[in-house]
């Protein structure tokens, strides 16, 4: 988090180094709850970036902080009160907060946390070079996503064909999956995507059970989601039982 910090203060209020004592106008729209304890330790440890860098809050730095709660009304409220109180930047934490400045703003830089697909978003042009007023950190390096393909390729040489689980609702696995795409022709391996919400519905699935019972080859276990650390335990052993060799992104 002093990584972000210190790149949401030195970018652009470094160039205006040589204002001594200018009261600088911080803007932050978090996508949590003002009682939100991930959110309040974030914002606590972003008071202490910019404490390092020289930025005192009520000396020469102030903060204007704003609570979106995952609510696209109060993000898009609370971005144009930012925007009307003349930030010289604004943090935004989440793909919706920056949606909403975005909208309001094409002028005050802005930089964002926690958004998975920045360039599909339609926020930055490349993650290179972002161009416009936005720029920031993403959640995922999606090129990653292929190397799951090659990992399970390597376990298991003879695959042919692999299903990818899913979960359709969670935007950054279009990113992913894309990523997974390109790289397996290369691979000499035919992809079927499977969507599923949760463990037990990868068990219901009929689409999955066909590929148990028709591929003789093998399964890598989802692209993207946001389940719970038994998740990936339930949906390894549903692989496994099937003898169906798997890779999981996360563990």
């Amino acid at each position: 988090m002093k990584g972000i910090a210190g790149s949401a203060a030195a970018w652009p209020l470094a160039a205006r180094a040589q204002q001594a004592e200018r009261m600088q106008r911080i803007g932050v729209l978090m996508n949590t709850a003002a009682d939100d304890p991930e959110g309040q330790a974030r914002i606590a440890a972003f008071h202490q970036g910019l404490q390092e860098l020289g930025l005192t809050l009520g000396r020469n730095a102030r903060i204007d902080a704003r609570w979106g709660a995952a609510d696209a009304d109060s993000s898009r409220r609370y971005a144009a009160e930012l925007v009307g109180l003349a930030s010289d930047v604004i943090l935004a934490s989440a793909s919706a907060a920056v949606a909403a400045l975005q909208q309001t703003t094409r002028t005050i830089p802005i930089v964002f946390t926690s958004v998975a697909d920045p360039v599909g978003a339609g926020f930055v042009e490349t993650l290179a070079h972002p161009g416009g007023n936005i720029t920031g950190f993403s959640t995922f390096e999606y090129t990653l996503s292929g190397k799951w393909l090659e990992l399970l390729k390597e376990i298991a040489p003879s695959v042919t064909r692999a299903a990818v689980l899913r979960d359709a609702s969670v935007g950054s696995g279009v990113g992913q999956y894309a990523i997974i795409q390109a790289v397996a022709p290369s691979l000499g391996v035919e992809l079927r995507a499977i969507d599923v919400r949760d463990p037990g519905e990868i068990e219901r699935h009929r689409d999955f059970r066909a590929v148990a019972k028709r591929w003789s080859d093998h399964c890598r276990n989802h692209t993207s989601g946001s389940p719970s650390r038994s998740d990936h335990h339930a949906r390894g052993p549903s692989s496994i039982a099937r003898r169906l060799p798997s890779t999981v992104p996360r563990a």
